[in-house]
């Protein structure tokens, strides 16, 4: 089954969803926001992806983050624990595909590239 991680209010994330249900795709949608970010799932994320591509330091929410709190966050354990009490700092959608694959943010390209590499 292919999960979808995000916020539901997101602009990328509800193309994202559009997408999926425009090629016919089941998925799972996880919205972080109100279930939390599932704290071994955010650990593969980071190991798979990396903690700098999971991080979204452009988003809102990293800028308004005091200056000390964006300077401790130097490796991926520092990268998680603030991801887990700030889930909206997460870069947009992280997708789960059915055979295990990650992929972190959307554009039609990157989802057709892990739909086509499935078949």
């Amino acid at each position: 089954m292919n999960t979808l991680f995000g916020i539901s209010n997101c602009d990328t994330v509800k193309r994202a969803r559009a997408w999926l249900t425009e090629q016919g795709l089941s998925y799972e949608f996880h919205d972080f926001k109100r279930a939390g970010v599932p704290p071994g799932d955010l650990a593969a994320w980071c190991e798979q992806l990396g903690w700098e591509r999971v991080l979204n330091r452009a988003g809102t929410t990293w800028r308004k983050l005091d200056e000390a709190t964006r300077a401790a966050v130097v490796d991926s354990a520092s990268a998680q624990a603030l991801l887990l009490t700030q889930p909206s700092a997460i870069k947009r959608p992280v997708m789960r595909w059915a055979d295990g694959r990650l992929s972190v943010g959307f554009s039609a390209e990157l989802f057709n590239s892990h739909l086509n590499s499935q078949v």
